[in-house]
């Protein structure tokens, strides 16, 4: 079994949801007593951002490269990112380290393809929403991509970074995403990437007859698949 290497913390909430679920996985598919070999290195979420809300994508690259780094040196096969956001770097990320790295968006959207889906809607921070780096990437997949307005831009940004970060589960926001996801699908969307690893602890599958992608499940899982030589990293790439 390969060692998975973890940057989490963005925020520490989610990163819970990827050290249960690889473990979760790994003893489903080996039986017995089996769990994940990880290493997780979780970085301080205030620092992070406030980075990204001042727009200082450098000094969180260089938090990134460390934390990287730290896991390769800890022992890791392989890096997962625990954040959507934070793939913003994920190439500055690759290039400073020596051991390869699983992209969330690459294992998102082998996910979404396998459904037949062609044209998603996205949430996430507005980073993600709005940055080239998340949606470009999924285009490369050949999948179309389609985003809120501005207004509920800033309103599904607004939940993540006052509440779902802080663990709350509010109604009122469930709502909300509800009436946006509806939004997205009359604007074409045939499924919907939750590109941000808190938005699941809000928004699942059960209450939407549109699929519903939670991109913490996808990258925890793919990570077992790798970890457990079921596929290789090149697998999720574009083909």
């Amino acid at each position: 079994m390969k060692t998975i290497g973890m940057i989490g913390g963005m925020s520490w909430e989610s990163s819970i949801e990827y050290y249960r679920l690889v473990n979760v996985e790994v003893k489903r598919q080996l039986g017995g007593l089996h769990s994940a070999q990880c290493v997780m290195y979780s970085v301080d979420f205030e620092e992070i951002e406030r980075y990204q809300h001042q727009g200082d994508w450098e000094r969180a690259t260089n938090v990134m490269i460390d934390a990287a780094r730290r896991l390769e040196h800890g022992g890791a096969d392989f890096l997962v990112i625990c954040t959507n956001t934070m793939h913003k770097m994920a190439d500055e990320v690759q290039a400073a380290i020596n051991i390869p790295l699983l992209h969330i968006v690459d294992a998102a959207a082998q996910v979404v393809k396998s459904k037949g889906i062609g044209k998603v809607g996205l949430l996430g921070t507005r980073f993600t929403m709005e940055g080239e780096f998340y949606g470009e990437r999924l285009k490369t997949h050949d999948l179309d991509v389609v985003i809120p307005d501005l207004a509920d831009r800033e309103i599904v940004h607004r939940i993540i970074y006052h509440e779902l970060v802080l663990g709350k589960i509010m109604t009122s926001s469930r709502d909300e995403f509800q009436r946006i996801i509806r939004t997205l699908q009359q604007n074409g969307a045939e499924g919907i990437v939750l590109g941000c690893t808190e938005i699941g602890l809000l928004v699942k599958q059960e209450d939407y007859l549109l699929p519903v992608f939670d991109t913490t499940v996808v990258h925890a899982l793919a990570a077992v698949d790798v970890a457990l030589d079921n596929k290789r990293i090149e697998d999720f790439l574009p083909g």
